[in-house]
């Protein structure tokens, strides 16, 4: 995509909203399951700003817009951006809607708002619309423009549906659908719909690849007291997993028709749906009578507790993760004490290469984020053919990845000491890991939520006047999406949920520092709540960590280190070293024996 492009694309856009007497467009970014990541069919966004990262709304006016993101992207918008007369809009916190207060401000008496019903959800759409209508403007979702400017969008993807099967489907369906019709009746439900994705593929025990990283099928799914039906393209359901579903009381009904199943539910039937995550448009013809039961999908809670068999999974997971990443991190290190020309696309190909050769390997789990000094300061850089920087024996490397395997879901980040590194660096290193080594450590009563914790992994850094701009932890799936809620650890924000942390949850523990133009460092383990103990003032937790590979000592100031936080590194380094030697030879254990040894 060039920038050059963009201003036709928005003047498309505009005659369409001509057309059809429309003020101004919203273009979210999401599709009809409201996924992080999108098919290319719902890249609306992308492709009439130019900007390409995971997060953000596009506005068009009819002389002017502009494109909401946060911190992570602002580097990265600005330079997308440019040419395609879209300001950036700058959140000042993530994932807020600043952009209704500035569009309440732009329309007024008569005026029409359009977004399309398949892009929004029901909770955003009432919002939107009440803002409006203060100030007599209306909302219309009825109308896809972008889809009527853009010519030969892509259609809808058509990868093959797959079982999750036995021991790493440690859970069956039909217990799985048990618990949900057991939540229903609590609540009053005779129904039960779900259009996001990553609940789909837990509940079904099925996977697919129709999104980019995350191992899901595009489907809704109509849950009912004794039978369920999947609506999915049935060409891409084999038939020994139609036969599989069909035992379990689930039958397959064409992807388009799941509005049409709606609108025919009889009079008295009580639909239990989470607003915020099921689009306008599957909605509209639900009958009035219908009535309607907002709440959390039971699913999303039951998925975020990993069992402990899956959690057996995911240990072992972790090993051959961690041990693939051993070789390539020693490959990259002696690569360039040898003179050869890398890259940070290079970066990107051989981490992907140790990965691949794993057992159960699958693929990533989301973009490799290989950013060299100055790149490492924009958190969700990615290196691309057309922009990238060649390595040098010196300064840091930020490396971000992760792998989607059969027996659960990787993320880690390490900062690589390619060779000299300055004071300011090792110092700056030493206190992001001193806020993740407090976090991780951390002892909490039952009922806290991340929030709550949020600032044990930031006092390092506002202890010295420094502070990052995104979430410290997100909950990540069981070979399943890499970002997954409901439960989080972030600073709180005004009027979100605060979600407590419950048993068996997986979050990652990951603070950072970036200094623009200078680099970046940012740690990250995965680490899953446990039982810690019992006392007179209730139940404890603990995390356990879970990721197992070295940090780069080379990179730390030690001197920066309390007593007990070198002691937490050095039993770390004992533990990977004592998981991960079996997993290595030669060259491959003499590097893990090195970077494991104590301070």
């Amino acid at each position: 995509m060039t920038a050059t492009s963009i201003p036709a694309r928005l003047q498309a856009l505009r005659a369409a909203m001509t057309r059809e007497g429309i003020a101004a467009v919203v273009v979210p970014t999401a599709d009809p399951h409201l996924s992080e990541y999108l098919p290319p069919r719902w890249q609306g966004r992308e492709w009439f700003s130019g900007f390409t990262g995971s997060s953000g709304t596009l506005i068009v006016t009819a002389t002017g817009g502009g494109l909401w993101t946060d911190s992570r992207y602002f580097s990265q918008a600005e330079t997308e951006l440019a040419g395609s007369g879209l300001p950036l809009m700058k959140l000042n916190v993530a994932h807020t809607a600043e952009h209704v207060s500035w569009l309440a401000e732009q329309v007024g008496e008569g005026d029409t708002v359009a977004v399309a019903g398949d892009s929004v959800s029901l909770t955003g759409a009432e919002s939107l619309g009440k803002r409006l209508a203060a100030v007599g403007a209306s909302l219309r979702t009825d109308l896809d423009l972008p889809a009527a400017a853009w010519p030969d969008r892509p259609g809808r993807p058509d990868a093959p549906v797959f079982a999750h099967l036995a021991p790493f489907a440690a859970v069956d369906r039909a217990d799985k659908l048990r618990h949900v019709r057991t939540a229903m009746r609590r609540a009053g439900a005779t129904h039960h719909f779900l259009s996001s994705l990553d609940d789909i593929a837990w509940l079904t025990n099925l996977r697919g690849a129709d999104v980019d990283y995350n191992p899901v099928f595009l489907a809704h799914l109509l849950i009912a007291e004794d039978r369920a039906t999947l609506f999915v393209d049935a060409a891409k359901v084999p038939g020994e997993v139609k036969a599989a579903l069909a035992a379990d009381g689930i039958s397959i009904a064409d992807y388009a028709t799941a509005a049409s199943a709606l609108a025919a539910l009889p009079d008295e039937a009580v639909l239990l749906i989470d607003p915020a995550r099921v689009v306008v448009s599957v909605l509209e013809g639900l009958p009035p009578t219908v009535k309607q039961v907002h709440a959390a999908a039971p699913s999303t809670a039951q998925k975020a507790r990993k069992t402990p068999e899956e959690l057996d999974h995911i240990r072992d997971v972790m090993r051959r993760d961690g041990a693939a990443l051993a070789r390539a991190f020693r490959r990259i290190e002696t690569g360039l004490v040898a003179g050869e020309p890398l890259t940070e696309l290079d970066v990107d190909t051989i981490v992907r290469d140790a990965r691949s050769a794993q057992t159960g390997f699958v693929g990533e789990s989301f973009s490799t984020i290989a950013g060299y000094q100055a790149n490492g300061a924009l958190p969700h850089y990615r290196a691309t053919e057309g922009q990238f920087s060649p390595l040098a024996a010196k300064g840091l490397l930020l490396i971000d990845s992760g792998g989607q395997y059969l027996g659960g879901t990787t993320d880690i980040t390490r900062v690589l000491a390619l060779g000299p590194v300055t004071d300011e660096q090792r110092r700056d290193s030493t206190l992001v890991l001193k806020g993740m080594i407090g976090l991780s450590r951390a002892r909490f009563p039952k009922g806290a939520s991340g929030p709550q914790l949020d600032a044990l992994a930031r006092a390092p850094l506002w202890a010295a006047g420094m502070d990052f701009g995104h979430g410290t932890g997100h909950g990540v799936g069981y070979f399943l999406n890499v970002h997954e809620g409901p439960h989080g650890i972030r600073p709180p924000v005004t009027g979100g949920a605060l979600v407590p942390l419950e048993t068996g949850m997986i979050t990652s523990i990951e603070p950072g520092l970036y200094k623009p133009g200078r680099y970046g460092i940012r740690h990250e383990n995965l680490a899953v709540v446990t039982q810690a103990d019992s006392t007179e003032f209730g139940e404890f937790f603990a995390f356990e960590t879970l990721t197992l590979c070295p940090f780069d000592r080379r990179g730390l100031e030690p001197r920066l280190l309390e007593p007990s936080e070198r002691a937490w590194l050095d039993d770390y380094h004992a533990t990977v070293r004592a998981a991960l030697s079996p997993l290595l030879d030669g060259a491959d254990r003499e590097w893990l024996e090195w970077h494991c040894a104590p301070l």
